[in-house]
């Protein structure tokens, strides 16, 4: 499994405010999934980041274009392949 960290600019903020419990309603069944390894919004109110676990960029991409926020047209979005690095998995 990969990890893909996906950018959600904001595109429309009624829209968003609006979509955002079906976004979390979503995020959540992701979660329970196993789809999602991570979450979260800028403090700066741009936008947020979730990191979904995914065999490909397809598949992940699919997960986000079913994302209410991303399919209302209230963010956009960017996908990225993300190589965690940890202490236990830096090269020595």
């Amino acid at each position: 499994m990969k990890h893909f960290a996906v950018y959600l600019p904001m595109k429309d903020e009624e829209k968003s405010k609006e979509m955002r419990p079906a976004h979390l309603e979503y995020l959540e069944v992701k979660e329970e999934e196993g789809k999602v390894f991570a979450k979260g919004r800028f403090a700066d109110g741009s936008g947020g980041l979730v990191i979904y676990i995914a065999e490909s960029e397809e598949e992940a991409e699919e997960m986000v274009k079913q994302d209410p926020y991303v399919s209302s047209g209230a963010r956009g979005y960017e996908i990225r392949e993300w190589v965690m690095t940890t202490v236990e998995t830096m090269p020595k």
